[in-house]
């Protein structure tokens, strides 16, 4: 999977490419936004800039230039630039914080699904839930 660095008018694609399995740190999560911040940030952690900023993806190595505004376009933008978009049998990142997940056997907040009934995962960095539902067949279809 790919390590990504997504700059501050990416928020929504960040999500996508999480649920793909991506290492996907959105700028503004760290607090990141002028460029030259947003640059140094991707090279130090050795992730490709994906950005919507001419200038700023032609002063940083391997960043992926996106023209579209719409999270669609940009998908089909990233696809024909050979980043993989599928969904993983097992969700492997929180779609919230870009954490990683684990599975869940126990018990779960009532708004959850029991975990002997739906697998079930929680981000170890900011303890969100996740399972296969609903939102994962929307994606699914999103992404076909």
């Amino acid at each position: 999977m790919g390590r990504f660095l997504l700059d501050a008018m990416l928020g929504k694609l960040a999500t996508y490419l999480r649920m793909c399995g991506h290492d996907a740190a959105y700028a503004l999560d760290r607090g990141v936004e002028a460029d030259d911040a947003v640059h140094d940030l991707a090279r130090r952690e050795e992730r490709t800039l994906l950005t919507r900023d001419a200038d700023l993806a032609s002063r940083t190595d391997d960043a992926i230039l996106l023209s579209e505004r719409s999270v669609g376009a940009q998908l089909d933008e990233l696809r024909a630039a050979d980043v993989s978009l599928t969904l993983p049998e097992t969700p492997t990142r929180c779609g919230r914080c870009n954490g990683p997940l684990d599975p869940v056997d126990d018990s779960t907040p009532a708004y959850a699904p029991d975990p002997s009934e739906t697998a079930v995962y929680r981000c170890r960095d900011c303890g969100q839930y996740f399972w296969k539902g609903s939102h994962w067949d929307d994606v699914r279809r999103r992404l076909a």
